[in-house]
């Protein structure tokens, strides 16, 4: 097996280090997940976690991006693949009772903004990935109704925004409350999509 280059190594590190902070920021939540905790349980010292990232907020940004950008990937394969808008909206359905007000993944999002209040970093790092999933989410209003041949009720960047906005707050409130119903939210993506 030929040897890793330098830069192959960094990125393995990288990556190793990022799934293990998963599981870390998941499980103990911003605050109490450690640094050298999540070194050691890669494999690594703590100079690995700062040779890749700049401190612990960073850390936890690309961890919530990794998570978002996980569960938008995962509804956009699965409505990608639905014939009708019937379907994309039940499949939809399925997927928010799974995801939204998952309580590890909400309370982390919440504890991490809290942090925002004393650092622009932290605004600007929360905010550029609530464009990113915006955006992805405008796409797919798109793609869904350009090929159902309908016109959706809001333009797709306002369908983003309100979809974002409604499952944000069901899922604060699922986190603590899971037995809540996802229909606010499903209702809400069946209104911009039926594009009546």
């Amino acid at each position: 097996m030929a040897r890793l280059t330098r830069q192959e190594a960094q990125a393995l590190t990288r990556e190793t280090l990022l799934a293990t902070a998963v599981e870390h920021f998941l499980d103990r939540g911003y605050a109490a997940a450690s640094l050298d905790q999540i070194a050691e349980d890669a494999g690594y010292s703590k100079g690995a976690v700062y040779s890749n990232f700049k401190n612990k907020d960073e850390l936890c940004a690309e961890v919530l991006g990794r998570i978002r950008l996980t569960k938008v990937g995962e509804i956009t394969a699965q409505l990608g693949a639905k014939s009708t808008l019937d379907d994309a909206v039940a499949e939809f359905a399925r997927w928010a009772e799974r995801t939204i007000g998952d309580q590890r993944w909400t309370l982390l999002e919440v504890e991490f903004s809290v942090r925002s209040r004393h650092s622009e970093d932290i605004r600007e790092k929360i905010a550029a990935g609530a464009d990113q999933v915006r955006g992805l989410i405008a796409g797919l209003v798109q793609h869904l109704t350009e090929s159902n041949g309908v016109t959706p009720t809001l333009d797709p960047d306002a369908a983003a925004l309100r979809m974002l906005s409604v499952g944000i707050g069901l899922g604060l409130q699922r986190a603590i409350s899971p037995e809540l119903p996802v229909d606010p939210l499903v209702d809400t993506v069946r209104e911009i999509l039926s594009g009546g």
